[in-house]
């Protein structure tokens, strides 16, 4: 029997069919590089140097098993996570449902803030930060309702590939200056119980949220609707846009480490402020020129991550509300209605409730780490069988990873009840 010989034209096609299945993957990044990177590995480097890699690295190594068996779930059966979840039982939808719904309002006004603070630095006149806020926002909405799917699709591309060549610049650039720490200096250890709040915040939303990977089978099932395309190409698409993640979160902490450890100036622990000290301290180490390379990284960054987090988390919350009430199907209607109030809600926040905007976040971080084993275990029982069902070296990654995340949520959990620390 002959077997056929891989040609050139077969490799192209092969590569064809994977660019072509990439979106969730991107759509997932871009959503993950807002506040846990952008925010809080940057602020990692900058308060802890390089001390805190290894946990950057262990958190995206240990949830890798959970978020890739999201988009494995719907590219084996083509059911979304959340219809796993029902089938599980509806505590786990509720639970879901809420944790989701929370976020969704919490993390649509952070982002949307966050963003207009950028645009502070960027814009060469002066607007009111609510104004710039409101403007965010209905413009992420407009995207949303007109370009639905498919502009979405193509925007995060676009944002992804112009903030990783930013970055790789800008961390090129502070490596060749040098770090700004003298070489004696002596920083603050992060190994202590009194920075167990911040490393679990870090692993929180590290690279993402545990929800995003419900928010990533909505977003394959979307692209499919587009685009038919394999297992094994759905795999890729996510692979790119997990793996770039854990990338980009290391070349954050570097960002940090490097221009801002050690340089005798206290770190901003609130996000708007932090970032404005970022760009501030970059134009004082690098040259005021990078003032508007730091200022575009941050805001193609937060628009991106603004972006599909309205989609993302408005899609979860409808679908979890349908499968609910047991209803067949949403009408591309009722998602609109959706959006439209996801940013209202938002707005809301800004405008009434601003000063809690930082607890909230701060809660939401935490609360979704703590959560991270269910969710994580759920997972891992939706692939136990099937065609691609999970084994070997991935199942022992996901039961080491199981164990690592539940240490971490019982040690802190014991510390907030005052058993010790």
């Amino acid at each position: 029997m002959q077997h056929a010989t891989p040609t050139p034209e077969n490799d192209t096609s092969n590569w064809n069919s994977k660019l072509r299945a990439l979106g969730p993957g991107i759509l997932m990044a871009s959503a993950a590089v807002g506040g846990s990177h952008l925010i809080a590995s940057t602020q990692s480097g900058a308060i802890y140097g390089w001390q805190l890699a290894l946990i950057i690295v262990l958190a995206n190594l240990f949830k890798y098993p959970f978020f890739r068996f999201g988009a494995q779930y719907t590219l084996d059966t083509g059911n979304t996570l959340l219809e796993g979840y029902r089938q599980k039982g509806k505590f786990y939808l509720w639970m879901f449902t809420i944790m989701n719904l929370f976020a969704t309002v919490v993390n649509t006004a952070a982002v949307g803030l966050l963003c207009a603070v950028i645009l502070t630095f960027v814009l060469p006149f002066s607007v009111p930060l609510p104004l710039l806020s409101l403007v965010v926002l209905l413009l992420s909405l407009a995207i949303l309702l007109f370009g639905k799917y498919r502009i979405l699709d193509g925007i995060s591309k676009v944002i992804m590939i112009a903030l990783t060549v930013c970055t790789v610049i800008a961390v090129v650039i502070a490596f060749s200056r040098g770090a700004v720490a003298a070489p004696d200096y002596i920083g603050p250890t992060p190994w202590n119980m009194g920075a167990l709040a911040f490393i679990v915040a870090l692993m929180g939303w590290m690279p993402a949220p545990i929800e995003i990977s419900a928010v990533n089978s909505m977003w394959v099932v979307a692209k499919r609707r587009l685009n038919k395309f394999s297992y094994k190409d759905g795999l890729f698409d996510f692979n790119v846009g997990y793996i770039g993640t854990a990338i980009l979160a290391l070349v954050f902490l570097a960002l940090g480490a490097l221009v801002q450890y050690g340089s005798g100036v206290e770190v901003e622990k609130v996000g708007g402020k932090y970032i404005a000290q970022l760009i501030n301290m970059y134009a004082y180490t690098i040259g005021d020129w990078s003032r508007w390379l730091i200022a575009f990284i941050a805001f193609a960054c937060m628009f991106g991550t603004t972006i599909t987090v309205i989609d993302g988390y408005t899609r979860t919350s409808v679908e979890s509300i349908r499968l609910l009430l047991n209803k067949k199907h949403t009408r591309q209607s009722v998602l609109n209605v959706a959006l439209a109030l996801t940013t209202i809600s938002g707005l809301v926040v800004l405008f009434f409730f601003n000063n809690a905007l930082g607890p909230m976040l701060k809660f939401a971080m935490i609360a979704s780490f703590v959560l991270t084993p269910l969710f994580a275990f759920l997972n891992l029982l939706l692939v136990m069988k099937g065609e691609h069902r999970v084994r070997g070296g991935l199942f022992v990654l996901s039961v080491v990873g199981l164990v690592y995340l539940t240490g971490f949520a019982l040690l802190f959990i014991a510390q907030q009840l005052g058993l010790f620390g």
